[in-house]
């Protein structure tokens, strides 16, 4: 049956709503104004190259000049996006389909629109959703595409006018952040006022899911905002914008150089993924907690009888037919990827049957299409794939026993999915098919089958398992354990070479010592005692002979006044001349330059013979000499700054061939700290495209240091990259490395389990 036609009342009153929102965005507009400005005016006192900083004060310069302008044609495009109504019902019957060509700003325009949009919806999304909601219910109809009380409307304008008004369509990336976050923040503010305003007129959206489901006049189903299809029609919405942007992105030529992705979006991209990921959990547990599904994510009730008895005799064995498909588990093979594909299909279809409550049939749907997601996923080689559709069943019962499956995307089982399939990711099948990882797969998988009663407890188990296997699976060849090894090392080494200093200082800050010899000391010595401390340990014979030699060099080159002393330092010098060549050469300090450093202290020590200053007493070089000796009981943990690094300094840890290890040291550039807190949280395994000195390769992230300082990427073709901290941030924030999956596969495939469920919303429930 058609719904009534509004009333001249109901119409009023949403028309009256816009007008609120849009009067309220239009007062609110100087602030956002304002807050460009700021930013503009921020970044241009930042120090860069100098066609870096010319750039910036060029955006400066128009923004300053244009900014007015821009703000006075939003407010009039915003004002003029109310007359006619955009709520007017058009017949596309009576005007038929009309095509026109689009320029490339328009184009451009809508990329950009779509971007900001993407952002911001999911920030205002549950209060937007009300409005439309109660919008719908005075209409009797969906907003429009292009309503003024969509976000994306909003952006639309934001963005055309910028350009209208003189403004150039790259300094609008450049200000994206702070832009799409005060508008976000104002359009949150006017949707709250909107729906204050709705509440006084007594307006409330309805929630009966099954009665949003209706029928259009082709007869096929579509869900209205706000129930299953509505949800997932943000889902859908939010995945077409993002790969709009994604095939669109204008090239990184036509950034300002220099500008970081944390400048460009707010936000690194692990917090971007974060944040989508919550706006997509969120829209999936508003979905499943509707009245007409009543699942309650955080106590579950047991399953039916008839259901529990179908998920125990769907339990598979690894050398058994898998659900009567006519292969067995070894066939690998592409064909038999489509074949499980229709298994799980129907294996859902047959659980379905079991139900005994819309609760239940709803969970059973939503697995079902992430499975499939999964299993339709081009880039997780058949073998793996095969081994993930077994995990169907087992991923079930859980999210029948614990729903919070699906609004936790930190739940186990969906960690081990994600971490299983980012590992996979770049790996083919020749590569995969055999490996220790396909077959570790196949072993937690087995695992998982074999448990009576799966649940949080075997997932969080096997997860364990498989992040142990993978600290040694990724290191386990010969070369990439050796790199590791002395990768380690050199940390360790110049972590104790900036602690042996520090101590130093410490020691000598109250002792008359010749700067020759504080240089010496701080600069060189403390290398000889880091390195010899690594080479043989703290405690060996000749790592407390370097130290006892920084205790003898002070004493010998302190003012001798008396003749004794004088006449024990030439008895002790020759000893203490080779001590000190000694620990020279273990620095790879030889020849010509060796013999200049000696030079340097013998010239000291003979200056101390005709000084006449005060001498350091002997008590302060005992205790000097102690402290030194057990130097290590003292040194914290101080944090490891700056460290010098090059193939040279691993080439002389062991002397081996660094030829096929990159070596990509810190070279002082500015870095974001949220880029650096990135560096150190990825995650071994995953897969990376690293563009380095012109040449793009895919690598995988194999192992990070005891103190995150160094990071090591191994690439399909054997070389090594390893990567200091600091630098490795810098790449991050200039898109020199990028994740291949910063989704994740289970985000992946809620997302495209929503867009289904826009399709067809019934079946959810069906």
């Amino acid at each position: 049956m058609a719904a009534p036609p509004p009333s001249p009342p109901q119409r009023r009153l949403a028309r009256q709503a816009r007008q609120k929102f849009v009067e309220g965005v239009c007062a609110g507009l100087p602030d956002v104004d304002q807050a460009v400005l700021d930013f503009l005016t921020q970044l241009m006192s930042q120090t860069g190259t100098q066609r870096e900083m010319q750039s910036r004060r060029d955006a400066w310069l128009l923004y300053q000049q244009h900014h007015g302008d821009w703000l006075a044609r939003m407010v009039k495009a915003l004002r003029d996006a109310l007359v006619p109504p955009v709520s007017a019902t058009r017949d596309s019957r009576t005007t038929g389909a009309q095509f026109e060509l689009l320029s490339d700003d328009v184009v451009e325009n809508k990329i950009a629109a779509s971007r900001m949009a993407l952002t911001i919806t999911e920030q205002v999304s549950q209060q937007f959703d009300t409005v439309r909601q109660r919008t719908q219910s005075l209409e009797g109809q969906d907003l429009d595409s292009n309503d003024i009380l969509r976000p994306e409307a909003v952006c639309l304008i934001v963005v055309e006018q910028w350009c209208d008004a003189g403004l150039q369509r790259t300094d609008l990336l450049t200000v994206v952040d702070p832009l799409q976050r005060d508008l976000a923040n104002l359009l949150q503010k006017q949707y709250q006022a909107v729906n204050v305003f709705y509440v006084e007129q007594g307006i409330t959206p309805q929630n009966n899911l099954r009665a949003r489901v209706r029928r259009t006049d082709g007869g096929a189903m579509a869900g209205s905002d706000g129930g299953a299809g509505g949800l997932a029609s943000q889902a859908l919405a939010q995945t077409r914008g993002a790969m709009a942007a994604a095939h669109a992105a204008p090239p990184r030529q036509s950034q300002p150089q220099g500008m970081g992705t944390a400048f460009a979006t707010g936000m690194t991209p692990l917090s971007r993924a974060r944040l989508r990921a919550q706006g997509i959990m969120g829209q999936l547990r508003r979905l499943l907690t509707q009245p007409a599904t009543g699942i309650d994510l955080v106590h579950a009730p047991p399953a039916s009888a008839a259901l529990a008895h179908a998920l125990t005799a769907h339990r598979v064995q690894a050398d058994t037919y898998y659900n009567g498909v006519a292969t067995r588990i070894e066939d690998y093979s592409p064909a038999a990827v489509v074949q499980l594909a229709g298994a799980v299909r129907e294996r859902s279809t047959e659980l379905k049957k079991k139900a005994s409550t819309a609760g239940e049939k709803a969970i059973i749907e939503v697995v079902a299409l992430m499975f499939q997601s999964i299993l339709a996923e081009d880039r997780i080689p058949p073998a793996v794939r095969v081994w993930f559709a077994r995990l169907q069943v087992p991923v079930l019962r859980v999210a029948l026993a614990e729903p919070e499956f699906f609004s936790n995307s930190a739940h186990p089982a969906r960690q081990l999915i994600d971490r299983m399939g980012a590992c996979v990711m770049g790996f083919d099948a020749t590569t995969i098919n055999g490996s220790a990882l396909e077959a570790e797969i196949r072993r937690v998988v087995q695992v998982i089958e074999q448990y009576p009663e799966t649940g949080r407890r075997v997932f969080q188990l096997v997860y364990d398992e498989f992040e142990n296997f993978l600290s040694k699976f990724l290191t386990e060849k010969q070369a990439t354990s050796h790199l590791v090894s002395v990768a380690q090392q050199v940390e360790q080494k110049e972590t104790l070479a900036i602690q042996y200093t520090i101590e130093l200082r410490t020691m000598l800050r109250d002792m008359p010592v010749r700067d020759e010899i504080r240089e010496f000391l701080f600069k060189t010595w403390a290398e000889v005692l880091a390195l010899s401390a690594v080479r043989e340990g703290p405690q060996h014979a000749d790592t407390i002979t370097f130290k006892r030699t920084a205790a003898d060099l002070v004493w010998a080159a302190s003012a001798k006044p008396h003749r004794s002393e004088r006449a024990q330092v030439i008895q002790s010098l020759p000893g203490l001349l080779q001590r000190l060549r000694q620990g020279l050469v273990l620095m790879g300090v030889q020849g010509a330059a060796q013999d200049a450093q000696i030079k340097v202290l013998t010239d000291t020590l003979a200056d101390a013979f005709l000084s006449k200053t005060a001498s350091i007493p002997q008590a302060h070089i005992d205790a000097m000499a102690k402290r030194l000796a057990n130097l290590e009981d003292f040194i914290g943990d101080a944090t490891l700054g700056d460290m010098p690094f090059n193939a040279d300094s691993i080439e002389m840890m062991l002397g081996i061939d660094a030829s096929s290890i990159h070596v990509i040291a810190d070279n002082g550039a500015p870095v974001d700290d949220a880029m650096v807190a990135w560096a150190q949280e990825l995650q071994r395994g995953a897969w990376f495209t690293l563009d380095h000195n012109g040449a793009s390769a895919q690598v995988q992230y194999a192992w990070q240091s005891q103190r995150k300082q160094l990071h090591l990427f191994a690439a399909t073709d054997g070389s090594s990259y390893l990567i200091q901290l600091r630098r490795l941030a810098a790449y991050l924030q200039s898109g020199l490395l990028v994740a291949q999956d910063e989704e994740g596969l289970t985000l992946r495939a809620t997302r495209d389990a929503l867009a289904k469920l826009d399709a067809n919303p019934e079946r959810l429930l069906g």
